[in-house]
């Protein structure tokens, strides 16, 4: 029996490691799109597997919406959206949802904002009339109180998460370096202090009426619910509400450095920290799966060549972590790794340019391209596993593609890259020049990096 099971093995280690690139993509989600007289697109898809249903709607503004001295609104108005609706005064919209064994969030990224509920299907018509009159019904019930409120809120969340949080300035510093001031990316989500403190009453009832309206939105609803009662739903609470002003969005180049860009951050932290980052491309783009492997190569797992070399070999960093950040207008691709307390960030600069050099030079072995595109494949279809996440996704492919269903899309490009596309993709981005930022210990600028190019 025992030998029998020897024999097997190295077959079954073969079908456990074989690519999922050799099978054509099968994977859809069924949606119905319709779009409301206002505007307001709405998707459906039908999922009866569990009886919860999911309402996602996604307001077309971020941060990258905004203008210099004006920034940090959309994330602001994530904040206001809770304080209470005409007919859902605070804290009804918490409290009703609560009592119908439903929850609700919502977040702001550069390029949306959204809001979302998940519960029990019979909770549906409550989560959509909720949305509904927080879209066409929160300015009547606006006060100067609640945007005082609410911005205080914001400026400690800043407080705890930048200016008090270790190495919380680094993305911070980074941003204002990578792009230059004018670029929508070139500030926070958050804002700054200076521009919130600033901001009036009128100032946010006007970012409201140009972009909380159903012609700047899209909203999802998935899982236990029939496409007809959705849609009747939808018409019901949303129709009346009028349609905004055409708010076009903005517009920017891809960020690009003419040159390294070095800079040393003393902070109060216990070990030093180093970060490049690169310009690349936007979300979606044509390199943005490979430079996704890509990451997932450096230091996907314990296994990964940075994580490897920097954290169990040379035992040189307690952290490394890699990430192509791809976006509306842009994209940038992210190396960071943390030292060991006392220890400079040169050590880590020198295995760095080791490891892309060898990476770059010989490619990813077949078996880690398999490895990395099974992860991430496998990190795709979690996304179905809860309705919740289901519907943000199909409302992000909606906003960036304007097809909802685009899972199969993802997976074929996923499925496509090479490992020929590895090394080219490091060449030309990782080869350019680069943004790096040293965050060191208060009073130890000794341990910054070398600002010298990586150069694979």
């Amino acid at each position: 029996m025992w030998s029998r099971l020897v024999r097997c093995w190295p077959a079954l280690a073969c079908i456990a490691a074989a690519p999922l690139a050799a099978q054509a993509p099968t994977l859809t989600v069924p949606v119905t799109v319709d779009t409301l007289a206002n505007g307001l697109t709405v998707i459906v898809h039908e999922d009866q597997s569990v009886p919860v249903a999911a309402v996602n709607i996604w307001y077309h503004v971020g941060s990258g919406d905004e203008k210099p001295g004006r920034t940090g609104f959309a994330h602001l108005f994530e904040h206001l959206m809770f304080m209470g609706s005409e007919h859902a005064e605070y804290p009804a919209f918490d409290r009703l949802l609560e009592a119908a064994g439903a929850d609700n969030n919502g977040s702001t990224t550069e390029d949306r904002t959204n809001y979302y509920e998940s519960g029990p299907s019979n909770a549906l018509a409550l989560m959509l009339w909720l949305e509904a009159d927080r879209m066409g019904g929160l300015l009547p019930v606006m006060t100067g109180e609640k945007v005082d409120l609410q911005r205080d809120v914001v400026k400690n969340e800043r407080r705890q998460s930048y200016e008090n949080e270790p190495y919380g300035l680094a993305s911070e510093t980074i941003l204002a370096m990578l792009y230059p001031a004018t670029h929508p990316y070139s500030w926070p989500v958050i804002g700054s202090m200076t521009d919130l403190s600033a901001a009036s009453l009128e100032d946010v009832k006007d970012f409201f009426r140009s972009h909380y309206a159903p012609n700047n939105a899209s909203l999802v609803v998935a899982g236990a619910v029939k496409t007809s009662d959705v849609m009747r739903l939808a018409q019901l609470y949303f129709g009346s509400i009028p349609r905004g002003p055409a708010v076009p969005r903005s517009t920017a180049e891809a960020a690009h450095l003419a040159r390294d860009t070095s800079a040393v951050l003393e902070d109060r932290v216990q070990a030093a920290r180093l970060y490049y980052v690169w310009p690349t491309v936007k979300g979606l783009a044509g390199d943005d799966a490979a430079l996704n492997i890509l990451a997932y190569l450096l230091t996907g797992e314990k296994n990964s060549r940075l994580t490897q070399a920097l954290v169990y070999q040379e035992q040189s960093a307690t952290e490394v972590e890699s990430f192509q950040d791809g976006k509306r207008l842009a994209g940038d691709f992210w190396v960071l790794a943390t030292a060991h307390p006392g220890k400079g960030l040169p050590e880590l600069q020198g295995t760095l340019a080791r490891e892309l050099t060898r990476l770059t030079s010989d490619g990813p072995t077949t078996r880690e391209l398999d490895q990395a595109k099974n992860a991430l494949e496998a990190r795709l279809l979690r996304q179905l596993e809860r309705v919740s996440r289901k519907a943000d996704r199909l409302n992000s492919y909606f906003v960036r593609t304007g097809t909802a269903d685009g899972f199969a899309a993802d997976e074929t490009r996923l499925r496509a890259v090479t490992v020929d596309d590895i090394q080219r993709v490091a060449r030309h981005y990782l080869q350019a020049p680069r943004v790096t930022l040293s965050v060191v210990p208060l009073g130890h600028p000794e341990l910054a990096a070398t600002p010298t190019q990586v150069t694979p």
